[in-house]
C-alpha cells in the first residue's frame, strides 16, 4: 500500500502528463490550417478576372481550390488550383463567357485539404467589379453618387438634380431611405452602355437598373437635350431600385406591366412619343392585352416600346381612378402570389381583363358606344323609373275603360 507522500507524487506526475498532452494538442491545433498571403485580383472588365495568392501550411497540401461569387448571388463558383512549390496559385476567369453584373461586389476565398485529410478555409476577401474602361468622375449628395465621363461639371450637377427630384417623386408613393447608397453611372452613348451590359442586340434599351445592388446605368449624351433625358431616364431607373427596396424579393413576382408602368409614371418628363404609339396601335387594332405583359415584355423593339407606352398609360389610369392607395393594394395583392387576373380582382374589385377594357374605352376612346351606354345608364334607369309609373297608370286606365265599354247595357 502506497503511503500518502508517494500517492501525492504519483497524482502530481499524472496531472503533469495530462497538462503536457493538452498543451501539445493545443499547439498542434494552432499549427494546423493555411495562411494566404499576397492575395491579389486583376480585372480586365468584360474579359478576364485573374486571382493570385500564396498559400502556405504546416502540412503538405493535397488539394487547393478558389471559391468566389457575387455578394448577391447564391451560386458559388469553385475552381481547382495548381499549387507551386513555393505555394503560389493563379487562376484566370473568363468573364466574357460567364457574365458578372457590372459594378457589383465579388467575394472570394481559398480552401485547401492537407495531408491530415482536413479541409481549411481562408478568410473571405471582397473587391468591386467595376467598368474601369472610362475615366469616371463623380459627385455625391446624401446617399446618391453620380458617375460620368463625358460632359462638364454642369452635366454632373444637372444629373444630380434629376436624381434628387426623382427620389422626391418616388417618395410620395414608395417608402425610401436616404441612407442606403445608390450609384448612378451615366454613359455617353448606347453603344458604350450595351458593351457594359452585353445585352446582345436590344438597341432600344438606354437605361438599366440592378435593384439588388442599388446601381443605375443610363446612356445620356451631353448636349441641349441632356436635362430632358436625365429627367426621363434617371427617375425611371431609380424607381426600380426603390421598388425593390420596398418589396424585397416580392419585387420579382410583380407583373412587368405594373413595375414598368410605375417607373414610367415617375418620369419627370414623360415620353411624348408614347401617345403617338398608342394612337397608331389603337387605329391598327394592335394593342397588346395586359395579361400578355405580366411575365415579360416582347423581345422585339417595336412591341417592347408599345408595351412601355401601354403600361405607363394603364398604371396612370389606375392611379387616377383608384388613387395611390389602389396601386398599393394592387402591388400587395400580387405580392401574395395571386395571378394577374385575380390580383386585380382582389385589390380593385375588377378583373384585369375588365380593367384593360375600361382603360381602352376611357383613355383611348375605343368602343365609344359602350362608353356612352355605360355613362348614360344611370340616367336611362332614372327615366325608366320616372316613366313606368304614369305609363302603368295609363295602361290600367285603358283597361278599366275597356271593361266598362264591354258591360252589357
Amino acid at each position: 500500500m502506497l503511503n500518502p507522500r508517494k500517492l501525492g507524487l504519483r497524482v502530481a506526475v499524472i496531472l503533469l502528463m495530462v497538462i503536457s498532452i493538452l498543451l501539445n494538442t493545443q499547439q498542434a491545433k494552432g499549427q494546423a490550417g493555411i495562411v494566404v498571403e499576397d492575395a491579389n485580383v486583376t480585372v480586365s472588365f468584360g474579359q478576364t478576372i485573374t486571382f493570385t495568392a500564396k498559400i502556405t501550411s504546416s502540412l503538405p497540401i493535397k488539394q487547393a481550390s478558389l471559391l468566389f461569387r457575387g455578394v448577391n448571388e447564391e451560386a458559388t463558383r469553385v475552381e481547382t488550383l495548381q499549387v507551386a512549390q513555393d505555394g503560389s496559385v493563379s487562376f484566370t476567369y473568363d468573364a466574357s463567357q460567364n457574365l458578372i453584373p457590372p459594378f457589383s461586389w465579388i467575394v472570394f476565398w481559398f480552401q485547401a485539404t492537407l495531408t491530415d485529410d482536413q479541409t481549411y478555409t481562408s478568410e473571405p476577401i471582397t473587391f468591386p467589379y467595376n467598368d474601369e474602361r472610362f475615366p469616371w468622375r463623380e459627385a455625391t449628395r446624401a446617399n446618391i453618387t453620380i458617375h460620368w465621363y463625358a460632359g462638364d461639371d454642369a452635366f454632373g450637377a444637372t444629373a444630380m438634380d434629376a436624381a434628387g427630384s426623382g427620389m422626391l417623386a418616388t417618395g410620395e408613393f414608395i417608402p425610401n431611405s436616404l441612407s442606403d447608397p445608390v450609384e448612378i453611372y451615366i454613359y455617353s452613348n448606347v453603344t458604350d452602355l450595351q458593351s457594359t451590359l452585353m445585352l446582345g442586340g436590344e438597341d432600344w434599351i438606354a437605361g438599366h437598373a440592378n435593384p439588388k445592388i442599388g446601381v443605375v446605368l443610363v446612356a445620356i449624351a451631353p448636349g441641349e437635350n441632356q436635362a430632358i433625358e436625365m429627367e426621363t431616364k434617371i427617375p425611371h431607373e431609380l424607381t426600380h431600385v426603390m421598388l425593390y427596396r420596398s418589396l424585397g424579393e416580392k419585387y420579382l413576382i410583380q407583373p412587368v406591366w405594373l413595375i414598368e408602368g410605375i417607373a414610367s409614371m415617375m418620369e419627370l418628363y414623360p415620353n411624348p412619343d408614347y401617345a403617338h404609339a398608342l394612337d397608331v396601335a389603337s387605329q391598327n387594332d394592335s394593342l397588346i392585352p395586359f395579361d400578355e405583359l405580366c411575365a415579360a415584355f416582347p423581345a422585339d423593339a417595336g412591341n417592347a416600346y408599345l408595351a412601355y407606352a401601354q403600361s405607363q398609360s394603364f398604371v396612370t389610369y389606375i392611379r387616377d381612378t383608384y388613387g395611390t392607395s389602389g396601386l398599393t393594394r394592387l402591388s400587395e395583392s400580387y405580392s401574395d402570389g395571386l395571378n394577374c387576373e385575380l390580383g386585380a380582382t382582389k385589390a380593385l374589385g375588377t378583373p384585369l381583363s375588365q380593367l384593360d377594357a375600361r382603360w381602352r374605352e376611357s383613355v383611348l376612346g375605343l368602343n365609344l358606344t359602350g362608353v356612352a351606354a355605360r355613362n348614360l345608364s344611370p340616367f336611362i334607369l332614372l327615366m325608366i323609373l320616372v316613366l313606368v309609373v304614369p305609363l302603368w297608370g295609363a295602361i290600367d286606365l285603358m283597361r278599366q275603360r275597356r271593361k266598362i265599354g264591354n258591360k252589357p247595357k
